[in-house]
C-alpha cells in the first residue's frame, strides 16, 4: 500500500486554530512532543490552547536526534499516561520521532513543523539516526500524520539558515528523481518527476527572495516554504521510494558518520550532496549539463548562504581515515546511490569527493 499524503492539512496563517477541532474529535489525551528551547514558546501556546479544550494533554521533550533511546524513554511516558495521540511540534528530527512512536503505539500523529526545513511534516517515514547524530536506517511507516498543521505564523519565527537548508533538501527532489526515474514507465512517477521539476524552477526563481523577506505577505515566501514542506513530500508520496532519495542523501547518510563541531543541518549535508552527485554523472556517466547545473546551483547556493564542500560543514575528509569512512558508507549495501542508473564504487567516490574538496570554486 503506498502513503500518499496526510488525511487532512490545514495551511496558512490561522491554520493551528483551524485544527484545534479536528484534534480534539481524534484525541483527548495528547502527548506533546518538541525539543528546542527556542521554540518552546510555541509548545507551550500550544499546550494551552489544547488545556482550554479540556483534553488531558501531557508534554515530553527529546534530547537527541530521532534515536532508538530517546523514543523508548517516550514511548514509556505515552504508556503510562494513556495518551490516545501523538502531536509532534519542530523540525524534522521531532517529526520523524513523533511520526515513529505513533506508528508503534498504533495511534494518530498530528505534525506541527515549526519550519520549512524538511518535508518530515508530511511522509509516511522516520530517519533514525544515533545518540550522537549519526544515521542509521530510514523506516517506512504504515501511514503518513493524521493531521499536518502547516501554520505559517509558526514558520516565520524559524531562523533564515532552515529556509534555505529546506529549498536545497527539496531542490535535491529534482535532481535525484529525474536521474533514477527518468525509464520507469509508472504514470504516477512519472507525474511526481514533472512536479518536482516546477518546483525546482520555483525554488530557482523564488528562492532567493524568500530567504531575503521571510514575511507572510511575500508571495515568493509563502510559495518556497510551502513548496519545501508540502510539495516535496506530496512527491515522495506519489512517486513512491525512487522519488524520494538517490546519490544526493546517500552523500548525507555517509558525511553524518563524521562528528562535525558546525552541527549542519539535514538539507546543508543534501546541498552538498547534490554538487556531488552531478559531478559524478559528469565524470562517470558522461552528462555533459551537469556542469552547467552546478554552476547554477552555486549562484543560488551563495546567495542563500549555504555550504558549498564538505569543508564548509566543519569536517576535513583528509584526516582521520574520513574520506575512506564516507565512500564505504556511501556505497554500502541498500543504500541509495544504488539507485543510479550507473554502477559506483568506492574508489569512484573517493576521487569525486577528493576532486570536488580541492579544486577552488568560483562563483561569477
Amino acid at each position: 500500500m503506498q502513503s500518499i499524503s496526510p488525511e487532512k492539512i490545514f495551511r496558512g496563517s490561522g491554520a493551528w486554530i483551524k485544527a484545534i477541532p479536528h484534534i480534539k474529535s481524534i484525541s483527548k489525551r495528547p502527548l506533546l512532543l518538541g525539543r528546542s528551547l527556542v521554540t518552546n514558546n510555541i509548545r507551550q501556546q500550544i499546550y494551552k490552547d489544547l488545556l482550554s479544550e479540556n483534553l488531558d494533554t501531557h508534554i515530553s521533550n527529546l534530547q537527541f536526534d530521532c534515536c532508538y533511546e530517546d523514543l523508548k524513554r517516550v514511548k514509556n511516558i505515552a504508556l503510562k499516561n494513556n495518551c490516545d495521540s501523538i502531536i509532534a511540534i519542530g523540525g524534522g528530527k521531532v517529526l520523524d520521532s513523533g511520526k515513529f512512536l505513533a506508528d508503534s503505539l498504533s495511534i494518530p500523529v498530528i505534525t506541527i513543523p515549526l519550519s520549512a526545513s524538511t518535508c518530515a511534516g508530511w511522509t509516511a517515514l522516520s530517519n533514525i539516526y544515533s545518540t550522537t547524530g549519526q544515521f542509521i536506517k530510514d523506516i517506512e511507516l504504515k501511514s503518513c500524520p493524521k493531521i499536518l498543521v502547516f501554520d505559517h505564523a509558526f514558520i516565520k519565527t524559524a531562523p533564515k539558515r532552515t529556509l534555505s537548508s529546506g529549498i536545497a533538501d527539496s531542490l535535491a527532489k529534482w535532481y535525484e528523481s529525474s536521474l533514477t526515474s527518468s525509464k520507469v514507465k509508472d504514470g504516477l512517477v512519472q507525474q511526481a518527476i514533472q512536479i518536482s521539476r516546477v518546483l525546482r524552477d520555483q525554488l530557482l526563481i523564488d528562492g532567493e527572495s524568500a530567504y531575503q523577506s521571510q514575511s507572510l505577505q511575500n508571495t515568493s515566501w509563502c510559495n518556497v516554504v510551502e513548496g519545501c514542506a508540502l510539495t516535496a513530500g506530496l512527491i515522495g508520496g506519489i512517486g513512491g521510494e525512487k522519488c524520494r532519495t538517490a546519490a544526493a542523501h546517500a552523500f548525507h547518510n555517509a558525511i553524518t558518520q563524521i562528528v562535525s563541531t558546525q552541527k549542519p543541518l539535514h538539507g546543508e549535508i543534501v546541498g552538498v550532496g547534490i554538487l556531488l552527485q552531478l559531478r559524478l554523472e559528469e565524470t562517470k556517466n558522461n552528462n555533459k549539463l551537469a556542469n552547467q547545473s552546478i554552476n547554477q546551483l552555486l549562484v543560488l547556493m551563495k546567495k542563500l548562504n549555504l555550504p558549498t564542500t564538505i569543508a564548509q560543514l566543519g569536517i576535513n575528509v583528509f584526516e582521520n581515515n574520513n574520506l575512506q569512512r564516507i565512500a564505504d558508507f556511501t556505497c554500502r549495501d541498500k543504500s541509495e546511490i544504488h539507485f543510479l542508473p550507473f554502477k559506483i564504487s568506492q574508489q569512484d567516490i573517493i576521487e569525486v569527493i577528493s576532486n570536488f574538496e580541492r579544486q577552488e570554486i568560483k562563483i561569477s
